[in-house]
């Protein structure tokens, strides 16, 4: 594990509150996670592959003004919250 790496994880943690709390929007939050090189770097791919694709149904949902069935902004919250949980135990393995 890298302090970069684990200092990445700590900020998108921030971000992704500030999203939830409305003081960041959606692209901001995707914009922030999508430079996180170290962090993508200390992980096995499959992590960035998982962390892009909530990232883009995260900003195609952005497009809609209501909660749709395919674009829960909750569900991707809670599916960006168990990426940042399972990035954390894959980098204290590491």
């Amino acid at each position: 594990m890298t302090d970069t790496a684990l200092y990445e994880l700590n900020s998108l943690r921030e971000r992704l509150q500030q999203l939830a709390d409305g003081g960041l929007s959606p692209h901001g939050f995707s914009d922030a996670a999508r430079n996180q090189s170290a962090l993508f770097t200390a992980l096995p791919a499959r992590y960035s592959e998982v962390l892009l694709g909530l990232l883009d149904r995260l900003e195609a949902g952005a497009l809609f003004t209501e909660e749709s069935c395919s674009f829960s902004q909750k569900d991707l919250h809670d599916s960006l919250q168990v990426w940042l949980d399972k990035a954390d135990q894959q980098l204290q393995r590491g």
